[in-house]
């Protein structure tokens, strides 16, 4: 427990930038317009690919197995929300395309 106060104690400039930068993206998130969604939807999901790519370069200097396993985690995590994520904005797009009339 010593450890943990000792930590945050160290750390409380950067904890509180962190804590500060989380109210900021939500105040800021909250008030984007619903046709900015599906934009800013794809630019987070490219964003996203670098994480996917960080993990693949841990995986790469991995001497030992847990950094070997968090990487392979992290990728597999990434890879899943990047293609989910592109998935719901093609249906999202596909709403705003004129539909063909039937014959």
């Amino acid at each position: 427990m010593e450890d943990v106060l000792k930590f945050f104690m160290e750390n409380k400039d950067l904890i509180f930038i962190i804590i500060l930068s989380v109210f900021l993206g939500i105040e800021v998130i909250s008030h984007v317009p619903a046709v900015l969604h599906t934009p800013l939807m794809s630019g987070a999901n490219a964003i996203h690919g670098v994480v996917i790519i960080g993990a693949i370069i841990v995986m790469g200097h991995a001497k030992d197995t847990l950094p070997m396993v968090l990487g392979f985690i992290a990728v597999i995590l990434g890879t899943l929300n990047v293609v989910g994520g592109f998935v719901v904005t093609d249906r999202m797009l596909e709403m705003f395309k004129k539909k063909k009339p039937n014959k």
